[in-house]
């Protein structure tokens, strides 16, 4: 994992983190006494750079770090950007964004600072992540549609197949 921070920190991205799965993942094997990290399908990347949100910027930054540490599924999103994706308001900063990933156990990113101390960024707190528990962000509680996507991601993450000690909060659609 620190191979993995210091590759991204040599890029210099502005405001950069390594979210999602990269963490949750490795905090639920702990948890699980596994001892082999399960599979992740990518290692999350974001960054915020509101001058310049071409796609084809974060193909480059990807490539980037492929030529680093080849054989890593890596997957850079410059957040600056990305609320037209998710057809949200624009985001503030990386961290503003992480706060509005569906589940709160997701909504984590970590970084190396100039000293290479790891920083964890957890704006919806760690106690889900750490309890093992599934629940929506704040953010994917507000609306019908949004709650129906975090359901959607539930069914389809599956993550109980992995780890049989989750508990998962599903939300009744009172609209």
């Amino acid at each position: 994992m620190m191979e993995i921070l210091e590759s991204a920190k040599s890029l210099n991205l502005p405001d950069w983190w390594i979210c999602a799965g990269f963490i949750r993942s490795k905090v639920w094997d702990v948890l699980h006494d596994f001892s082999v990290r399960t599979t992740i399908p990518d290692i999350d990347v974001i960054y915020f750079d509101p001058t310049n949100i071409d796609k084809l910027e974060e193909k480059k930054i990807e490539k980037k770090l492929i030529s680093l540490i080849p054989n890593i599924p890596w997957s850079v999103k410059n957040e600056a950007r990305m609320h037209v994706k998710s057809n949200m308001p624009p985001y503030s900063s990386s961290v503003d964004a992480i706060s509005k990933f569906p589940e709160t156990a997701t909504a984590l990113g970590v970084k190396l600072d100039e000293n290479d101390n790891v920083i964890l960024a957890a704006p919806c707190g760690i106690s889900d992540v750490i309890n093992i528990e599934v629940k929506p962000t704040p953010y994917f509680k507000e609306t019908k549609e949004r709650v129906e996507i975090y359901e959607d991601r539930i069914t389809k993450k599956n993550w109980k197949s992995t780890w049989y000690k989750i508990k998962v909060k599903h939300i009744k659609i009172p609209y």
